[in-house]
């Protein structure tokens, strides 16, 4: 099983490496891995998003008999879970795969570097949905766009640094 999974990251890694040769001179390759892998992730979040709102959650109030959840709300944290996992898994294995740190340490970080965009996506999506009006899909693709941008540079800073970087940041 080991093996087939190792087969499946170096495929991967070769086919995102094959795409990366236009784009050589104007950005790293661990950041060309991070946009496609945390891409595929988003597209994935978005269309998960998509379906629960509108066809598990039909786009109304959740009623849990203690809490009543908003559809927007409700489709966010059934998601979640499911996006986590692929999104750790694609970081660890595909995008900052030279990251020294044990495995255990990394999924630690990745979990504390992304509560802050749980806080973030809750925030903007009750921001977008509930004060500005805007439609929960769209709100979500806006949501996403922002945190993007803070997800890559605690993955890249923080969950995942490797060796050299630490040195480099101690010069």
């Amino acid at each position: 099983m080991r093996s087939l999974f190792k087969k499946i990251q170096e495929f991967l890694v070769q086919l995102i490496e094959w795409f990366y040769f236009p784009f050589l001179r104007f950005i790293p390759i661990e950041t060309f891995r991070y946009a496609v892998t945390g891409g595929a992730n988003m597209v994935f979040d978005i269309v998960l998003y998509y379906v629960f709102y509108n066809y598990v959650f039909m786009k109304a109030n959740v009623d849990l008999y203690f809490l009543v959840i908003s559809p927007h709300i409700a489709a966010f944290l059934f998601v979640f879970p499911i996006t986590f996992f692929s999104g750790f898994v694609l970081a660890k294995y595909i995008t900052f795969s030279q990251s020294e740190l044990k495995g255990r340490i990394q999924l630690f970080r990745y979990v504390l570097s992304v509560a802050g965009s749980i806080l973030l996506n809750y925030l903007f999506l009750k921001l977008f949905v509930e004060v500005v009006g805007w439609y929960a899909t769209f709100s979500k693709i806006v949501t996403t766009m922002l945190v993007v941008v803070y997800s890559f540079l605690m993955q890249k800073y923080f969950t995942f640094k490797t060796g050299k970087r630490q040195l480099n940041s101690m010069k």
